[in-house]
């Protein structure tokens, strides 16, 4: 899986995080999505990297505005795990 970090301006409560979550599930194919609006961060779980000049786009359709995307390698560590 891959974990996703974009760092996104112009959020301001509950709902603008909402609308990002909203937006990313219909365009992108995801397992989960985790916004912020008092960190002005969302964290996405996929199975493939996503494209980054889709999600700029998306996002600033939205009126927001894409500051960052960092992409890596993740690996679920579970309660057994070590």
């Amino acid at each position: 899986m891959i974990k996703t970090m974009l760092k996104i301006d112009g959020m301001a409560c509950g709902m603008c995080e909402a609308h990002i979550n909203d937006c990313i599930r219909q365009n992108f194919e995801i397992r989960k999505i985790k916004t912020s609006h008092a960190k002005g961060e969302s964290e996405i779980l996929s199975d493939t990297v996503l494209d980054e000049e889709k999600l700029s786009k998306i996002i600033a359709n939205t009126g927001y505005k894409l500051k960052s995307v960092k992409s890596e390698l993740f690996v679920k560590k579970g309660f057994f795990s070590r």
